[in-house]
């Protein structure tokens, strides 16, 4: 009976939250009849095509293809909403104008919300304008509902208040992904803009960081989240397999072919093929791919049948893209046909404040799984996975938190409950160097605080940090404490 009366409340609730969320997109969308809007573009196609979308949409618009022309136009009238081009006449194109009439419009009309307009190449600087004050951006060619909304977004309420940029309110989170350091947010902010649209996306990181969980994300986002998403680990198959794992192929095509196949390509229809450890695949694998992204056709093995495909494409490797990008190893008409769009994944030591986050959320789940609820981590704890480097990323910290629980006593997890395996350690000395600016602040401060702690006692201090006397010594003539 109770089930029953907690189901109905939760369906009510849903329901309900439905609802309201669908009252206030009605009531943003009635706003936008009242809106004046200023658009700043030097491509006089955008300008006619904004000019007739918002015409009978909005209050007012105003075109301009100069921005020289900003400050006479802010003066003279009250724009709600100014689209503005990241680049003008710029043999560079760099999006730097952007930024700097960007900076210019937060003087001269701080209440005006500005949105930037950009490709997708350029959207690392379009995440820069957001930090920078820009209510949000939209990316050419836009699909003409979002650019509505996004503007309907960017309105001020009718308090009076604006709606917070990035710069004053930048914990965006996306479902199933857990951080809220400055360069996840950055993250985030690339996956909202790039989810809508069929670009193909390369995803970069070390191993460990979470690549996979990107690309998921990237699919679950409305355009093709009810339709297939297949993952594939191309850097595992032979060339002989290749063909037949992503083409498919007829019953007879080669030995062992007792039936027909459908590859992961026509798997995928409708939906997301992520090829995963795509800087690992040959040369002859590459130019096999290349012709099937190109054509947007596919054949199985042993037929001549031409099989059209709309999927939507996104590749992740942990080779650096300096080193894609020699031809004698990855062919650079195939990087740019995946690289419509790139994420970069930080290792986990670039994450600064997401390592406790994480070892938290990780505790929850594994106290859960093991039926030991209630496990926490000790501030000793949190300061031993501080001062780690981490080489093997997240996926690292997943692991060691596991173990820790797994064999836990108590309902605290203290810093010798941690056990970095010696793979680890000796990959983490060999990273050292890149990282040992910011470990060591984080190592020095994690040392004050405990010798604090414990009032000057250096057994204690050190037993607590899960170091040996010895070591916690060393430390302390390495930072001249």
């Amino acid at each position: 009976m109770i089930f029953l009366i907690m189901e109905s409340f939760f369906c009510n609730f849903a329901s309900w939250n439905q609802i309201n969320q669908s009252n206030i997109k009605k009531s943003k969308m009635q706003n936008l009849r009242q809106a004046n809007i200023l658009v700043i573009d030097d491509d006089a196609d955008i300008l006619t095509a904004a000019r007739l979308l918002l015409k009978p949409e909005v209050k007012s618009v105003v075109t301009d293809s100069n921005p020289d022309n900003l400050r006479r136009l802010l003066t003279a009238n009250s724009f709600d909403v100014l689209l503005l081009d990241m680049n003008f006449n710029s043999a560079l194109n760099t999006g730097n104008e952007g930024l700097y009439w960007l900076q210019q419009i937060r003087k001269w009309s701080p209440s005006t919300a500005v949105v930037m307009i950009t490709a997708y190449g350029h959207i690392d600087l379009a995440v820069r304008a957001l930090k920078e004050g820009a209510a949000d951006f939209i990316v050419k060619p836009w699909h003409n509902d979002r650019l509505l909304e996004t503007i309907a977004e960017a309105l001020p309420q009718k308090d009076g208040k604006k709606p917070l940029s990035t710069a004053e309110n930048n914990k965006v989170t996306t479902p199933g992904i857990i951080g809220e350091s400055s360069v996840m947010q950055d993250i985030f902010h690339k996956i909202k803009k790039i989810a809508p649209t069929d670009a193909n996306v390369l995803i970069l990181g070390e191993n460990g960081t979470g690549k996979d969980l990107i690309a998921k994300a990237i699919h679950e986002q409305p355009l093709r989240a009810v339709r297939p998403f297949v993952k594939v680990d191309v850097g595992a198959l032979t060339d002989s397999l290749f063909e037949s794992e992503l083409f498919g192929h007829t019953k007879g095509a080669f030995t062992d072919a007792r039936e027909g196949r459908m590859g992961r390509f026509e798997a995928s229809h409708g939906g997301t093929l992520f090829l995963d450890e795509i800087g690992n695949i040959s040369l002859v694998q590459q130019a096999k791919l290349l012709t099937a992204l190109q054509n947007r056709v596919i054949s199985r093995v042993g037929s001549n049948e031409a099989i059209p495909i709309d999927i939507r494409l996104i590749c992740a490797t942990n080779v650096p893209l300096i080193e894609l990008a020699d031809e004698q190893r990855f062919r650079k008409d195939l990087i740019y046909r995946i690289n419509t769009v790139e994420i970069m994944m930080p290792s986990l030591s670039q994450r600064e404040g997401d390592i406790a986050l994480l070892a938290n959320h990780f505790t929850r789940i594994y106290a859960d799984k093991y039926l030991k609820k209630g496990i926490t981590l000790s501030q000793s704890a949190i300061d031993k996975l501080q001062i780690h480097s981490f080489p093997g990323n997240v996926r690292e910290l997943q692991y060691i938190i596991e173990r820790a629980v797994i064999m836990a006593d108590s309902g605290e997890l203290q810093a010798d409950d941690l056990v970095f395996s010696p793979i680890e350690l000796s990959t983490a000395e060999a990273l050292q160097n890149r990282k040992d600016a910011n470990l060591g602040e984080m190592e020095k401060n994690a040392i004050l605080r405990m010798i604090d702690k414990h009032s000057g006692n250096i057994s204690k201090a050190a037993k607590e940090l899960g170091l040996t006397r010895n070591s916690l010594y060393r430390r302390l003539e390495k930072y001249d404490i």
